[in-house]
């Protein structure tokens, strides 16, 4: 007889009793093995093996060839939520039909990101959206929405979001703590989270390598208080590489693995990526946490539950039943025009002064070192096609209009016995591009040692120097191979581009006697000429010393084509693998000084200079001096179609920026300063001159704006107005709609975005744009009641082009609920909910929960708590700190009282203690604290 078919595999079954079901099936130890990133097959069952995590940010990454899109800033640039949707449904199509032929592609996609670009520094900034949280969360709920596809039960893809919480540093990014106040926590930085996942198409989320408030995002109590409250799906909340492993090793939160991984599991984290494929030692740390009683089984099951509930959905069990399980789509010609399309909505028009659209029959000359690349990133696919911006206009203008010039240094390494550097040919071997074969770990790659090493001739081989800022070089040999640093340590042209988790194709010329070391950065190692070839040498005193012959600067070549050229093109940017990456946060807002040469020579030789920028993130230019500014960032396979097309006037360009770009570095707070409100940080706030605000872009058209109407209904409240193409050729336009609080009793933002719309518009036509939206989003967090909080008040409604360029405006005053004083004489004070605050942080209370507040640097700091009410009268305060220092308080501008102190040091920063001091107030005022020396200060309270 056939034995029946168990509840599991029942497709009648709703999935959460068919979890139930497994879950009984499963023994503790199959459970257990569940928890690491490589979830082992139970061949008994029948149930494979399963691993989370799939790159997927703007295309299939790491698993071959694939159809690459913009960056995530660059599709945050179009403002296009259904253009987005698209190129999410198109990547989860490819995920589908490249797992059909290879098993290591995953479908629990590690994608979006939807960290705020807070900082244009982070060097991951062309992994977010945006700046601001209402953009990032339409952007990202857009792709999620994508991803995940549109049937009611199963899921295309999984998409997992990164990077929780308040992550925006790669400098110690697993050691520093982000401060963050009640207010930019819920205002700010959950905001994007929560909104995407209300949305419904959300997996689960990955905890960044952080700490926020001193205690690891990956023991976060916010998992469980915010994250798993705002959806009924089961979200499987997934590690970050390495980082269970962190918590002990690098930060120092507990003192064994065991307690680690127990505490993360209880957190909420479900599955750990740590050792790459080897499950043994996280599988070794849950079990000896469960015979200590760190764990019970009920917390493995919970685990595991979630994890399974991800399976039910993808189809895993249902393959005859599940809709995706025959998709094909992969580099289709829909796939290609949607790449293109997406690259050319994403270019922002940050200047014009009438030089372009290029006019026909314009002869061009192209510069620039990235004027005829096509860059990828660490998260991006290898390219099945290829666009580079000399390309497109040579196809668009034809080559006989069309000049170029690279800009680089071509140069010769002379040793000191008077040879040069030699590139030996290397014809017989084939090309290869890094990573075309896949790999479930990239930065496990190995460089090539299947082509000669350099050696020395008479002559020597003439290398193109390219300077990337802050000293670091590449050096390029004739056949278009970068000088590279395989595992045996000899210097090789056998790289297609510099990449990698460490760079190996970057050095440094550093002065030495009489010539320079060519320092290796990815070893840190100098080179040195040996009898077999050249290599890296142990340590300086092998070091070969070179002298560099130049044969032709860069601003030469620039020069000589632009000044025969009706217009120059002037295509600076990044390389993304470069100065400003993950693991590397950038330093300045400067182009690399090469590149800030050439496009002097260029625009000193030629005045109809426009300067294309091709970054992951925002520049400071001089844009005063130039007649074209435009931005794009790193636009995938079809970026340099869609650039000279732009530049043709072929499309009208539309795009906006996603966040504030700085007119200097001096307009930036401190990387590490998390609060955007104390520190006036984005366009929110930043009371500033920027050289380009957030919203910006220009058009080949121009759109006016009229009529605008506003109500007030019971929960919302709405705009709409008429945009009308006073232009002569159809255009994109992104209508934006503002709100500022105009009588603001706590700060507020300058402006804020509530909702925007991107739309068509013939030369003439008009279109009516309305927008409703509930008076929650005029909300704020109100720290004397922990809550949101509608402020009763006139409100400024603002619509127009950018965040500055506002056309129409009116006010309404709202209703709301007034504003009540702070009950601190019945309930005291949380420290962490002040009002102001002037050189403290906020640190961990607990290692499980609660916050605290301690002067940064263990020196001096100040609190205030306005409109506190010690009703009838109070006498007393009794205050809970830990540590050792001193804590004064005041009312209004008054007094400080007595200092108060522990009497004895505490064992260690949570060891709290109370001290009992007078305090006489009455009614309502201000208060104030003062916190000098190490003391953490959690509660005040008042009796009497």
């Amino acid at each position: 007889m056939t034995a029946p078919t168990p509840p599991f595999r029942d497709p009648r079954l709703p999935f959460a009793k068919r979890v139930d079901d497994l879950m009984s099936r499963l023994t503790l130890d199959e459970k257990t093995a569940f928890l690491h990133q490589f979830a082992p097959a139970v061949e008994r069952l029948g149930i494979a093996a399963f691993r989370t995590g799939q790159e997927a940010l703007h295309g299939v990454a790491w698993m071959g060839p694939a159809t690459v899109f913009p960056q995530a800033v660059g599709l945050g640039a179009t403002w296009n939520e259904d253009l987005v949707r698209r190129v999410g449904e198109a990547v989860s199509r490819e995920a589908r039909a490249m797992r059909a032929r290879d098993e290591r592609v995953g479908l629990n996609v590690w994608s979006p990101t939807v960290n705020l670009l807070r900082h244009p520094l982070w060097g991951r900034n062309e992994e977010g959206y945006s700046e601001d949280p209402k953009l990032t969360s339409a952007i990202a709920t857009a792709y999620t929405r994508g991803l995940r596809g549109d049937d009611p039960a199963y899921w295309r893809t999984a998409p997992v979001l990164k990077h929780w919480l308040a992550h925006n540093n790669e400098t110690a990014r697993d050691t520093s703590s982000s401060s963050v106040r009640p207010r930019v926590l819920h205002e700010y930085d959950l905001r994007a989270f929560r909104e995407t996942v209300e949305a419904g198409a959300v997996a689960g989320v990955m905890p960044a390598y952080n700490l926020v408030n001193g205690r690891p995002n990956h023991l976060s109590p916010h998992l469980g208080r915010h994250l798993r409250t705002w959806t009924e799906e089961d979200l499987l909340v997934c590690s970050d590489a390495g980082a269970p492993s962190n918590l002990v090793d690098s930060e120092h939160y507990f003192d064994t693995h065991e307690e680690a991984t127990a505490a993360a599991l209880r957190a909420g984290v479900d599955s750990f990526t740590d050792h790459g494929t080897d499950s043994s030692k996280i599988v070794a740390r849950v079990r000896g946490a469960l015979a200590q009683g760190l764990l019970t089984e009920a917390d493995v099951d919970a685990a595991v539950r979630r994890q399974l509930s991800v399976r039910f959905r993808l189809g895993e069990f249902d393959p005859e039943h599940d809709p995706y399980a025959k998709e094909s789509h992969f580099d289709t010609p829909e796939h290609r025009a949607l790449a293109r399309e997406a690259a050319e909505q994403a270019v922002v028009l940050l200047k014009n002064d009438g030089v372009l659209p290029l006019a026909p029959g314009t002869r061009v000359a192209v510069v620039g070192l990235l004027a005829d690349e096509c860059k990828l990133d660490w998260y991006s696919g290898t390219l099945i096609h290829r666009s580079t911006p000399l390309e497109g206009l040579y196809e668009r203008f034809g080559a006989d209009r069309v000049s170029f010039a690279e800009g680089v240094d071509r140069v010769r390494l002379r040793t000191a016995d008077g040879t040069f550097l030699h590139v030996l040919p290397s014809d017989d071997v084939p090309d290869g591009a890094r990573g075309a074969e896949g790999a479930l770990d990239p930065a496990l790659l190995a460089g090539r040692t299947d082509l000669p090493p350099l050696t020395t001739d008479a002559t020597g081989t003439e290398l193109a120097l390219i300077d990337w800022g802050e000293g670091v070089l590449t050096l390029r040999a004739p056949d278009g191979r970068y000088l590279s640093v395989a595992e045996d340590g000899y210097v090789r042209a056998s790289a297609d581009q510099p990449g990698g988790w460490v760079v190996q194709e970057t050095f440094r010329l550093e002065p030495h006697e009489n010539g320079h070391l060519l320092r290796h950065t990815g070893t840190g190692r100098p080179v040195q000429v040996a009898a077999d070839g050249v290599k890296v040498a142990a340590d300086d005193a092998d070091a070969e010393v070179f002298g560099l012959t130049v044969a032709e600067r860069g601003e030469d070549a620039v020069r000589r084509v632009a000044s025969a050229a009706d217009v120059v093109v002037v295509i600076a940017g990044n390389d993304p693998h470069i100065n400003g990456r993950e693991t590397e946060d950038r330093t300045t807002l400067r182009l690399p000084g090469q590149q800030e040469r050439l496009l002097r020579a260029a625009r000193a030789a030629n005045p109809a200079t426009v300067l294309a920028l091709v970054s992951a993130y925002p520049y400071a230019v001089d844009a005063g001096t130039l007649p074209a500014v435009l931005w794009t960032a790193h636009g995938g396979q079809a970026a340099g179609t869609a650039l000279a097309r732009v530049l043709a006037g072929d499309v009208s360009p539309a795009g906006r920026l996603p966040q504030t770009w700085y007119a200097d570095d001096s307009d930036l707070p401190d990387l590490l300063d998390y609060d955007v409100i104390g520190g006036r940080q984005t366009y929110l706030y930043f009371e500033g001159t920027p050289l380009f605000p957030f919203g910006h872009g220009l058009s080949y058209a121009s759109f006016g704006y009229a009529d605008l109407a506003a109500e007030v209904g019971d929960q919302t409240v709405s705009v709409s107005f008429t945009v009308t193409n006073t232009g002569e050729v159809a255009a994109d336009e992104v209508a934006q709609f503002y709100v500022r609080a105009e009588a603001p009793s706590v700060p507020r933002p300058r402006r804020e975005l509530l909702a925007h719309r991107r739309f068509t518009l013939a030369p003439g036509a008009s279109t009516r744009v309305a927008f409703e939206v509930p008076l929650s989003a005029l909300a704020f967090w109100d720290v004397a009641h922990g809550r949101w909080r509608l402020e009763p008040g006139p409100y400024a409604l603002l619509v127009g082009a950018s965040s500055e360029d506002v056309r129409l405006s009116t006010t309404l005053t709202l209703d709301g609920e007034p504003a009540a004083p702070r009950p601190v004489g019945e309930r005291g004070l949380e420290a962490a909910d002040f009002d102001e605050h002037s050189g403290t942080q906020i640190v961990d209370r607990t290692k499980t929960a609660g916050d605290a507040v301690t002067p940064a640097a263990g020196g001096t700091g100040e609190l205030l708590y306005r409109s506190c009410d010690f009703g009838t009268g109070v006498t007393r305060t009794t205050l809970s700190v830990a540590g050792t220092g001193t804590v004064e308080m005041a009312l209004d501008g008054g007094a400080w009282t007595p200092a108060l102190s522990p009497s004895a040091p505490a064992a260690g920063p949570y060891d709290y203690t109370e001290l009992d001091g007078a305090f006489t107030a009455g009614g309502v005022h201000d208060l104030r604290i003062r916190l000098r020396g190490s003391l953490r200060l959690a509660h005040v309270g008042f009796s009497g």
